[in-house]
């Protein structure tokens, strides 16, 4: 009986599994069929009748008929078949036969996508017919206004085509047969055919209208602008070589020659239309008159410039020389006060020489402004690199010169921080004797003794002559950093002693009641008596906080208001 009802409770589920697949597969036949009737009902043959509109001949004609042909394999053929494929797969699905079922529903999907790409073709085809038909009618009716705006010009404007006119009347003549091959293919009703005459029409048209545009303007360049600039560069040329400007460098009549040449086949490939080879050279040429401007503009500057300061430069150059020479002077008698490196020593002698050397350069400059044969451009380079090389000697000089004015300074200043030093150095022990400690230990007597040192060192430096004062200096900032080492080292010393002090007397009220304390003070007073004052204000620091925590910052507290009191 058991294994009946499994059998049973299997069979069931079977059969409700086979109704949901074949309710899944209904859906998808559902869905086909609904498909299938939208490609059956589809109104292609009334979106065909918009070609009746057209002229019905030729390639009109034969898309037509191709359209046409191939919608009616569709419906009569294909939606057929898919009629059938339909039938077949209800009966399989019926039958539970869902595996051939499958297989046929997605032929029916190859064919209705088929169908549709049939329609799509049809579709685009048949819009871009109708479209071009449109676009052709309304573009070549531009076309033909362009045509007559381009004969118009070239009538009424003839002289602004000069050699041009012949190639550019043959241009928009050609315009004439292209408009009636256009005309004939659209009786013939070949209008896809027609929309490429329109659209080769329409590039033409570009290029003529540029043609139309540029030709005047660059006739005018080649036959007025440019040949007056070429007379007022000649002309500029004659009058500032008149004037002793030199040119020659310029090899201006020569390009000026060259270009008049170039002039006349420019103009040739112009009555040619050759205005892509034209255009750009046209260009050029105007860049290159304009730097020729420029040139020339630059010589009048250079010419100005020179004029202006060649003789202030030779003013320039004796004051330097004479400068010069008295720091050379100078620098030999501060030599007997005070040490000065070979390189210091050196500084006028090797300014002397290149003012020398400068001062020849400066004279075959001169002579090359009297001879007037070289460019005022290159005279104004040179001159330009004299000038900065005489205010960088000028610079180096001045710097020397006052080097050696702050020897004197220097020395001066060096011995008021002497002073200062050996009073701060004095003050140090004036504080270690008033301080009133046990003793002072080796280490601190150590110390003073080697700023003891430094100081006579110095003075020693400050003795010498000739005196050195880069030695001076060094050696001061070696007594300046022992000395104020020293001082720093008095005052925390002192300090030390002063907590020390305050400690043990605030430890003495717990040495009855805490033995630990007691011992910890003994330890501090014996390191006290033995100038080992780190370890006595440990000792003591740790007794105090033994017996009261906290207690250590209010003595600090207390110590430095003393210590702030005898300095006040």
């Amino acid at each position: 009986m058991k294994y009946i009802i499994i059998v049973v409770i299997v069979l069931l589920a079977l059969f409700i599994g086979g109704l949901v697949i074949r309710r899944k597969h209904n859906v998808v036949i559902q869905r086909l069929e609904k498909e299938k009737m939208e490609i059956q009902h589809y109104p292609i043959f009334e979106e065909l009748t918009k070609v009746k509109a057209l002229n019905m001949n030729g390639q009109t004609e034969e898309m037509f008929e191709h359209w046409r042909n191939m919608w009616t394999e569709v419906i009569d053929v294909h939606v057929i078949k898919i009629d059938s494929m339909l039938f077949d797969a209800e009966e399989y699905i019926d039958r539970f036969k869902f595996k051939k079922a499958s297989m046929i529903e997605r032929e029916i999907e190859e064919y209705i996508a088929k169908c549709e790409q049939n329609k799509a073709q049809i579709l685009n085809e048949l819009d871009e017919l109708i479209g071009s038909e449109e676009k052709n009618r309304i573009e070549v009716e531009h076309l033909k206004d362009q045509y007559r705006a381009a004969r118009k010009t070239l009538l009424a404007h003839q002289h602004s085509f000069g050699p041009a006119l012949g190639a550019l009347e043959k241009k928009v003549e050609q315009f004439v047969p292209k408009f009636e091959q256009y005309d004939a293919l659209t009786v013939e009703g070949n209008y896809l055919q027609a929309r490429e005459i329109v659209l080769a029409l329409n590039n033409e048209a570009s290029d003529l209208f540029h043609l139309l545009n540029e030709v005047p303007s660059l006739l005018t360049h080649i036959q007025t602008k440019i040949p007056t600039a070429i007379h007022e560069l000649r002309n500029g040329q004659r009058e500032m070589e008149e004037q002793a400007y030199y040119l020659r460098h310029l090899e201006l009549t020569e390009y000026l020659n060259k270009i008049e040449k170039e002039l006349d086949i420019l103009k040739e490939q112009l009555a040619n239309l050759e205005i892509e080879i034209v255009e750009p050279r046209i260009y050029e040429i105007n860049d290159e008159i304009d730097h020729y401007y420029d040139l020339l503009e630059k010589e009048v500057i250079a010419k100005n410039y020179v004029d202006r300061n060649c003789e202030s430069t030779f003013s320039i150059l004796s004051e330097v020389l004479h400068t010069t020479r008295e720091v050379g002077n100078e620098a030999i008698y501060v030599q007997n006060s005070y040490h000065l490196t070979d390189k210091e020593a050196e500084i006028p002698k090797i300014g002397l020489k290149q003012l020398e050397i400068i001062q020849k350069r400066y004279e075959l400059l001169l002579a090359r402004v009297h001879e007037e044969k070289s460019a005022y451009s290159s005279l104004q380079e040179e001159l330009i690199e004299i000038s900065e090389e005489i205010e960088r000697i000028q610079e180096e000089q001045e710097q020397f010169s006052n080097r050696l004015k702050n020897l004197r300074i220097d020395e001066n200043k060096a011995r008021a921080q002497l002073d200062n030093l050996k009073r701060l150095l004095q003050e140090t022990d004036r504080q270690l004797n008033k301080a009133n400690i046990p003793g002072v230990p080796e280490e601190m007597d150590a110390r003073l003794e080697e700023a003891e040192e430094q100081l006579f060192i110095v003075m020693q430096s400050l003795q010498e002559v000739p005196l050195n004062m880069q030695l001076v200096q060094s050696n001061l900032q070696n007594a300046k950093h022992c000395i104020q080492e020293v001082n720093r080292h008095a005052k925390e010393m002192i300090e030390n002693v002063m907590l020390i002090e305050h400690m043990i007397q605030y430890g003495n009220r717990y040495r009855a009641t805490n033995t630990r304390v007691h011992e910890l003070l003994l330890d501090a007073e014996e390191a006290f008596k033995q100038y080992r004052y780190i370890k006595a204000l440990e000792d003591a620091a740790a007794a105090v906080e033994q017996a009261e925590p906290g207690a250590i910052k209010r003595i600090e507290e207390l110590v430095q208001e003393e210590l702030y009191a005898r300095q006040g």
